[in-house]
């Protein structure tokens, strides 16, 4: 066998050498690469710092040295500057400003009481200033502070032995002093003494680094110049000039329009926090109440801004401003003749028989298309020995309830329709429903066969009754046992909130209630919601309910702001704001569902209708009435104790192109149970001559 031999091929040894070379020389690279990129970021950003810093100290130096200087000021802000004006919807002036002189102190922190007396007894000297509120124990305290060692002298040994036993207290030992002070003692002090111990009361009252108004508002000229001449005498003491509100029309809407705290009082205690957080000073002026509170952001002035020098004067840096200048929705000369009115018709009525418990209406107009609230008001009367006295209860329109009667059955209709158990047209017999255990309930006659618009013209409740039963989804049975399902409580009040009746309604004032809702789920008294006879609901709140049916469904919030304005000279010429209105929801109703409800509140107001004679029959009006019973507390121990019977009216007009909506309430006309059947028609009276009024302010 032939043998066969292969060459080992021998393998060939690496170029260490070489591979060493180009490794290292590949890393000097690498290094020298990153070298030149560090080299390059390091280049690009001192570029980036000398052009910040060009940029800083070159371009934007003035802007970072005013900056500088700003933060080495001591800046401080003068008082309350003006606030804005308010006007009425014609851009009638109602409320505005007019300056009032002040004197005024505030403590140095290097004062002494020997100063203070002194310059107390100044003041007494220049001012004519009315101490007639001038205490004995201001006038004790005034005595203590000038007859120190006598003071002393009233304390016994074992006194202050007990003082240092601390068995008593410091106060203490003045309470002593001020007891232990004689009349003889006090006899000496003449007129001017006693002027001068008031100013040193009011000099020291309050807060210790407040400013305390010595005089304000009668200040005279001369009075004015004495002190403004004398203040590097009178340490602490100086002038200026404030503002106060004033009210072209006096009296007229004056609770809504708001009040504005003092320079004394500043921000009010339970709303310190609040506008402390805002930015507000303590001494700050601000609106606490209605629409001086509700508008405050744009009412409010903008101080002057003052730099406080080293030697203690001040530099103005910005003059403040006066507030943004609001319109309302207000007519304020019908609201004067509202409120006239109101006062008149309610001093008749309290000449009328049964009217012992009837105290107060409210009538309030609006533009249902808007929400606009055109007037506002109520008032109270209260028998002041053998005469009335009239008082302003507006603010009851947006805060107290009242049991509304029939006037909601065009809401309760529309619950029938939504739930599909009641028809349009639809036609039913006005029985009385008589259930087991309890009185029947009836219309306030038997109106025989009636259809949907019938059952509104003339008020049935026994057509509402059958809508609830139905709705319940109970079995009525003559003086047999009624069970409804409860949940027919929440389907109610589910539409009712979509009128506005129930919830708030939005408006544009603090404090805004909800009315009262009812607890109990019995039968009888879901028979008694559909009829308006179980919650209760607010003033405000039955004038956004007709309004929503007025203009066709939709619930718009009322409000009373109508622009907003620069504070100029030349009067309202720069609009800053002015305000939509707000569609809260739309009902959820058929069209022709909501046409038969306005076609009932047509004929209400027509011939035969409950509402002959609310609104004169020229302007073509619709409407609905409402008698309810409520109970009130005759003698104010807690307990209901009598009823009473309430009269409501809703209405608006033309009925084709609604452009006023009038809603009118009078509680507690009358006892149920009264000695007679006469039932005072002031409800009535006072919807037709504030209608009437209306159409001849606006023909």
């Amino acid at each position: 066998m032939k043998r066969i031999y292969r060459k080992n091929k021998r393998r060939s040894k690496p170029n260490i050498k070489f591979s060493y070379y180009k490794k290292h020389r590949n890393i000097k690279e690498i290094i020298e690469n990153r070298y030149n990129i560090l080299i390059g970021i390091i280049v690009v950003l001192n570029l980036i710092i000398v052009a910040n810093l060009f940029f800083i100290q070159v371009i934007k130096k003035e802007h970072h040295t005013n900056r500088v200087k700003l933060l080495n000021q001591n800046v401080v802000l003068g008082p309350s500057a003006p606030r804005g004006r308010i006007y009425d919807r014609h851009h009638r002036l109602i409320v505005d400003n007019k300056p009032v002189k002040v004197i005024y102190y505030k403590k140095t922190s290097d004062i002494t009481r020997t100063e203070e007396l002194e310059m107390a007894y100044e003041l007494a000297n220049i001012l004519n200033i009315d101490y007639s509120d001038l205490t004995k124990r201001n006038l004790k305290e005034f005595w203590l502070r000038n007859n120190h060692q006598l003071g002393i002298a009233k304390i016994t040994d074992e006194e202050w032995k007990k003082l240092d036993e601390r068995k008593l207290t410091l106060d203490d030992i003045e309470e002593l002093k001020i007891e232990r002070i004689t009349d003889k003692e006090l006899s000496e002090y003449k007129a001017l003494d006693k002027k001068a111990a008031y100013i040193y009361y009011l000099m020291n009252k309050g807060y210790y680094y407040s400013e305390k108004t010595i005089k304000k508002g009668d200040v005279s000229d001369d009075e004015y110049v004495k002190i403004s001449e004398n203040i590097h005498k009178l340490k602490g003491f100086n002038t200026r000039l404030d503002w106060e509100r004033v009210y072209p029309y006096g009296d007229t809407f004056r609770t809504i329009l708001g009040s504005v705290s003092t320079s004394e009082s500043g921000l009010p205690y339970e709303l310190k926090d609040y506008y402390l957080s805002k930015g507000y000073s303590l001494d700050d002026r601000v609106g606490i109440s209605y629409l001086e509170y509700q508008y405050e952001d744009y009412l409010k002035g903008e101080k002057n801004t003052y730099e406080l020098l080293n030697d203690g004067s001040y530099k103005l840096l910005k003059e403040g401003k006066r507030g943004h200048d609001i319109v309302i929705s207000i007519d304020i000369e019908l609201q004067r003749e509202v409120e006239k009115i109101l006062e008149t018709e309610l001093k008749a009525a309290k000449k009328e028989p049964n009217t012992e418990y009837y105290n107060r209406s409210f009538v309030i107009i609006t533009a249902p298309k808007t929400g606009e609230i055109l007037a506002m008001s109520s008032k109270q009367i209260i028998k002041d020995g053998k005469d009335y006295k009239i008082y302003d209860y507006t603010p009851g329109i947006i805060n107290s309830s009242v049991v509304m009667g029939s006037v909601v059955k065009g809401a309760s209709n529309i619950v029938g329709f939504n739930q599909g158990v009641l028809k349009v047209g639809e036609v039913r017999d006005d029985y009385c429903i008589k259930i087991a255990a309890t009185p029947q309930k009836c219309s306030w006659r038997y109106l025989g066969r009636i259809d949907d618009v019938a059952a509104l013209k003339y008020s049935s409740n026994s057509y509402q009754y059958q809508t609830a039963i139905k709705v319940g989804k109970g079995k009525y049975v003559y003086n047999e046992p009624l069970a409804v399902n409860e949940s027919a409580f929440d389907i109610y009040r589910k539409t009712f909130a979509e009128f506005g009746l129930g919830v708030k309604t939005k408006i544009d004032l603090p404090n805004e209630g909800l009315g009262y809702e009812g607890t109990s789920t019995l039968s009888g008294h879901l028979l008694d919601f559909a009829i308006g006879q179980y919650d209760t609901y607010t003033p405000i709140q039955l004038s956004q309910y007709i309004g929503t049916i007025a203009n066709g469904g939709y619930r718009i919030a009322p409000h009373l702001l109508k622009s907003v304005y620069e504070p100029t000279k030349d009067g309202l010429t720069n609009i800053v704001y002015n305000k939509e209105p707000e569609v809260l929801n739309k009902l959820s109703a058929k069209t022709k569902h909501l046409k038969r409800v306005q076609e009932g509140f047509k004929q209400v107001v027509a011939s035969g209708g409950t509402g002959v004679g609310y609104i004169p029959t020229t302007a073509k009006p619709a409407g609905k009435t409402g008698t309810s019973e409520s109970f009130i507390d005759t003698d104010l121990d807690g307990v209901v104790d009598l009823e009473t019977y309430s009269h409501t009216f809703a209405g608006y007009a033309p009925y084709d192109d609604p452009a006023v909506a009038f809603t009118i309430i009078s509680p507690d006309i009358s006892p149920v149970n009264a000695k007679s059947g006469y039932r005072s028609t002031v409800n009535r009276r006072l919807a037709y001559n504030v209608s009437k009024k209306f159409f001849e302010i606006y023909k």
